[in-house]
């Protein structure tokens, strides 16, 4: 009898010994959360598990979650390259080495005659990680350098993916993508109920309500629906602290933060036809609020929040440590493609966010020049 969707992932997990836990390179509070609740669901059934995420920096209003000190930026120790050296007939008396011109040099000195390349093997280990957990990633490039510097991992273990967007290109063995699910952590909850739910604790299922919250803006947006509620008052009734996460979520934010937040509404325009929101903010706006470039962090969402019909949000500033020099963010939501919308512009990122920067040019000509051009693919894209 073939094996559902949980039972497949069931038998991947028990057979597997060290998880890997790949974040978008994005990566958002949601995404976070639900990997730091699959990391200490995976610890408790016995099994080792590490999360990274590209460039990863923890964000202040998460550092009351526990472990999360634990997600790393780039993956390391993935694997032992040898050399191994025939000695049944020549014997070593010393071994030493220098690094030169980014060379390593490797010295050995036989007691007597020589060593020659017959004697020389050379080998790798196996990867340490025996299964890929991806979170919030529509396909591999969205991973960042997680998977450019490691493409070999990716293309020879299996993969489970988590996702909720329409885009995801199913590149899993295992593909949990639900178009209709508020969050990932939404859907992890109930992935980890179906395989065990005397296992999810108070730290995981804070974790989880903290994912969904976020997503939610606290369960305001227009995609939840009774079962997103039940699901949280599951995850209360399982130990969640719903003060603490309401706490360090929305109560913590900065004097700066909020005025910063202020003066991106106060420029804030909107496009309805395409529905296409933008704000900009100058080095003026930066110095009169106190804020820098970090208090930005949730500014995207609170725009989200103000102007629920967006479909795509654009967010430019002048960075303060370069005068000349404009940095810019486009976010979509499910019928756009945000690297696509960015395209002249030499983008980073993936469909869901894209990041971009101009040189050379005022704050007002970059205006110009990203609101045109998104005018006139978003024009096409609905002909």
């Amino acid at each position: 009898m073939a094996f559902n969707e949980t039972q497949q992932l069931k038998h991947l997990i028990d057979s597997s010994k060290y998880i890997l836990l790949a974040l978008n390179s994005t990566q958002n509070i949601d995404s976070i959360c639900a990997a730091l609740a699959w990391k200490k669901f995976l610890e408790k059934i016995h099994k080792q598990a590490d999360i990274v995420a590209d460039n990863f920096v923890i964000p202040k209003n998460l550092k009351f979650l526990k472990n999360i000190e634990g997600v790393q930026p780039q993956i390391s120790h993935l694997q032992k390259f040898i050399i191994k050296v025939d000695v049944s007939n020549i014997k070593i008396d010393t071994l030493s080495y220098d690094v030169k011109d980014n060379w390593l040099s490797i010295y050995l000195t036989p007691k007597q005659g020589i060593i020659s390349k017959n004697e020389l093997r050379t080998a790798t280990t196996s990867f340490k990680y025996d299964l890929i957990i991806t979170i919030n990633a529509q396909d591999f490039e969205s991973l960042g350098n997680i998977f450019f510097n490691n493409t070999d991992l990716f293309y020879r273990l299996p993969i489970v993916n988590f996702d909720t967007h329409p885009a995801n290109e199913h590149f899993g063995q295992i593909n949990s993508v639900e178009l209709t699910a508020t969050s990932i952590s939404e859907i992890v909850f109930k992935c980890l109920t179906q395989i065990s739910e005397s296992a999810i604790d108070e730290d995981m299922a804070t974790c989880l309500l903290t994912g969904m919250i976020s997503q939610t803006q606290s369960f305001k947006t227009n995609n939840v629906t009774p079962f997103t509620l039940n699901i949280a008052g599951q995850l209360i009734n399982l130990g969640a602290d719903r003060e603490k996460i309401v706490k360090h979520l929305y109560r913590t934010k900065s004097v700066a933060s909020l005025r910063i937040w202020g003066g991106a509404l106060t420029h804030m325009e909107s496009d309805p036809k395409i529905g296409l929101v933008w704000t900009t903010l100058t080095r003026e706006d930066f110095a009169r609020s106190g804020a820098n470039e970090e208090d930005l962090k949730d500014l995207v969402d609170e725009l989200i929040a103000s102007s629920p019909e967006a479909k795509i949000i654009v967010l430019l500033y002048e960075e303060i440590s370069a005068s000349n020099k404009i940095r810019g963010y486009i976010y979509t939501d499910k019928q756009y493609d945000a690297k696509l919308l960015a395209q002249p512009f030499q983008p980073d990122g993936n469909k869901k966010m894209a990041s971009f920067s101009f040189a050379g040019k005022t704050l007002k000509e970059a205006e110009n020049e990203i609101v045109d051009n998104i005018r006139k693919i978003a024009s096409s894209q609905s002909n």
